[in-house]
């Protein structure tokens, strides 16, 4: 071959290899939410009451680094199944809901952070323009989020009624 082609192709094969970022970890792990420590609040099967505020308290960890989480109560009048619920509940008939409380919120978590507790009170209405809330079986579903992109999911069981 000729000695310009066998540089151009050489010249091209050390660029190809140059040029190539070095690999660097990546991360392939899925953060973990627990209930598994003395104060942890909600664990499957609680009761909240409506009206009155709770703490949450859950850890949540990350091989690296953690990033954000979002916690959905809803009902449960069905009695569905998200996978995630440990065991079932005492749980009451199957009903239609007619004003069903549900909150969805998003929260950040400082950066840097490889193991977080949550320490947040949400204040649990008794009612809203509708009137009072149903009470009865709901879910309590948290989902956590990494800086990655990778998230874990649980989904606990409780009551929500009055007192």
């Amino acid at each position: 071959m000729n000695k310009t082609i066998l540089f151009a192709i050489f010249t091209f094969a050390t660029f190809l290899l140059l040029s190539c970022e070095k690999s660097k970890n990546i991360d392939t792990e899925k953060p973990k939410i627990s209930i598994d420590f003395p104060g942890a609040f909600p664990v499957n099967c609680d009761t909240l009451y409506f009206g009155e505020p709770f703490t949450m308290r859950l850890k949540f960890s990350d091989n690296v680094e953690l990033g954000s989480y979002s916690v959905d109560i809803h009902n449960n009048f069905d009695h569905h199944s998200h996978s995630t619920e440990v065991n079932a509940c005492n749980q009451d008939e199957d009903k239609i809901p007619v004003n069903p409380y549900v909150i969805i919120q998003d929260f950040d978590i400082p950066e840097g952070q490889t193991e977080f507790t949550t320490n947040i009170t949400f204040e649990v209405d008794g009612q809203n323009g509708e009137g009072k809330f149903d009470e009865g079986d709901y879910h309590f579903f948290v989902s956590l989020t990494d800086k990655e992109g990778w998230s874990a999911q649980m989904g606990l069981s409780i009551k929500m009624v009055y007192r």
